[in-house]
């Protein structure tokens, strides 16, 4: 299988998985450190997404790869976003996310206030992660893989 259609294949299974940890386990469960865990997924499903985008457009000799996943990220906005309707509110949700995840990776401490989870930072900044801003980002990364599929359909 070529390798675009196998990071989709990988970025649809995270994002099932993400909206059933949402949708179903989350109500359930009511951790509210379970938003990190889907915060995470979500991050893996857009990963995918992503490097099969730019696999493709790479296959088709459109873009060049590099080793360097910050290098490749701004290839991505930069010259195949517009290609797959994705707008600037959408790379800057993009990285909203990936620096929620940065802090959350390099945070010292975290805590859950009422029905939001704080993130430290080392300067002891606070960044707050609600359920609505979880599902904000969930919406976001099945909006990209059904953007990606259409797109790899039509040219198929």
């Amino acid at each position: 299988m070529e390798k675009f259609l196998e990071g989709l294949t990988n970025a649809e299974k995270s994002i099932k998985t993400a909206d059933h940890m949402v949708y179903v386990t989350f109500p359930l469960i009511k951790d509210k450190r379970l938003l990190l865990k889907i915060l995470n997924e979500i991050k893996n499903s857009i990963i995918y997404c992503i490097g099969s985008i730019l696999q493709y457009e790479y296959l088709y000799k459109k873009i060049t790869l590099y080793k360097d996943p910050r290098s490749n990220f701004r290839t991505f906005t930069e010259k195949c976003a517009f290609k797959y309707e994705v707008s600037k509110e959408d790379i800057l949700l993009i990285e909203e996310l990936f620096d929620f995840i940065e802090k959350h990776n390099e945070s010292p401490f975290e805590f859950v206030k009422g029905d939001k989870v704080v993130i430290l930072s080392n300067s002891l900044k606070p960044k707050t992660l609600t359920l609505e801003k979880v599902k904000e980002f969930l919406i976001l990364a099945k909006n990209l893989i059904r953007k990606a599929n259409q797109k790899f359909k039509r040219n198929f």
